[in-house]
């Protein structure tokens, strides 16, 4: 008698629309990041942390392999998949390899979505691009002429071969080398892969300095990457000869900045990224948002954004940092 009371009850509630909290089942979306360890990720975990708490009622789970291989990524979606998670949002290894498994989580209700690095069109519903690849580009290329006063020669330290944006990021700095008449006398005479990973990264930028003695620059752009080619001009004896810029984060680039390593450099704030991709996966699972061009999100403090073609959501345009404002950012992240 008592059970059907219960029950009444819970119809009843149900009716006027309200959820009984033993009732309430938690939204549980993993956040898999191309590798542990990476700072840039940590902290868009943190930014995607604090949307869940704003939003109520969301787990984030963080995750991703100790090394950025597609391999790793692929095991951990399976075993997410097992687990029966609501939604994945990822930053992809590899742009390809991974479609096959996370169309096997569409299939199976588990909504993908990429942000930072993308995944094939094929294999998620949306991207979340933290800016127009363009944009950022040619903005590398007008960091590094700048810090190189526009002459001679300089190599790129790039992540994984396979990195979706990356690549897209060097395609368009070449690009703008061929096209714009500023960039006339400056040679991009090498892109080289440290796979995100500090020893690597630091070995190749060191083989540059080494390769090319008339070197004046270095690109990096990977948050890894970046403070290791850094630390190798100063090791190899070239600081105010060869100058380095990138994507790079405040607090760990800081003290390159000063040491007079690195005049400027780029990044969108990371915990933003995390953030705003909660957001949208929220609304993706909740069948708010369906990936169709012109469709909108509400996300939080980030204010609205659109998808654009093809599945495209751009978060806005990075944030230069030089002397004048390190001190200020590198409190922040």
């Amino acid at each position: 008698m008592i059970y059907r009371k219960m029950i009444s009850v819970m119809l009843l509630f149900a009716v006027l629309g309200f959820v009984s909290p033993v009732m309430a089942k938690e939204m549980k979306i993993a956040l898999i990041v191309k590798n542990l360890g990476n700072g840039f990720f940590e902290a868009a975990n943190r930014g995607a942390q604090e949307a869940a708490k704003e939003l109520g009622g969301v787990e984030v789970i963080y995750t991703g392999p100790t090394t950025p291989t597609a391999e790793g990524q692929i095991e951990i979606i399976r075993s997410l998949i097992a687990q029966k998670v609501d939604g994945i949002i990822i930053s992809a290894n590899d742009p390809d390899s991974l479609v096959t498994i996370t169309k096997k989580a569409i299939k199976r209700g588990i909504p993908v979505m990429s942000f930072d690095s993308g995944i094939a069109e094929d294999g998620r519903i949306v991207h979340l691009a933290p800016s127009d690849s363009k944009f950022i580009g040619t903005q590398q290329v007008e960091l590094m002429g700048q810090a190189m006063d526009y002459t001679g020669e300089f190599a790129i330290v790039s992540a994984s071969s396979q990195a979706t944006n990356q690549n897209e990021w060097i395609g368009f700095m070449e690009e703008a080398l061929k096209t714009d008449p500023k960039y006339k006398d400056m040679k991009l005479v090498a892109v080289t892969y440290g796979d995100d990973q500090t020893d690597k990264s630091y070995r190749e930028a060191q083989a540059l300095i080494r390769k090319f003695p008339e070197l004046k620059g270095i690109e990096a752009p990977t948050s890894v990457g970046f403070p290791a080619s850094a630390k190798a001009v100063i090791d190899e004896g070239k600081t105010g000869t060869v100058f380095v810029t990138g994507l790079g984060l405040p607090s760990e680039v800081a003290g390159y900045v000063k040491k007079d390593v690195v005049k400027n450099f780029a990044l969108w704030n990371p915990s933003d990224l995390g953030y705003s991709s909660v957001y949208i996966m929220k609304a993706i699972i909740e069948e708010k948002l369906r990936g169709k061009k012109d469709e909108n999100v509400e996300a939080g403090r980030m204010g609205e954004i659109t998808v654009r073609d093809n599945g495209l959501m751009i978060m806005g345009a990075p944030f230069v940092f030089n002397a004048e404002n390190i001190d200020e950012w590198s409190e922040v992240f």
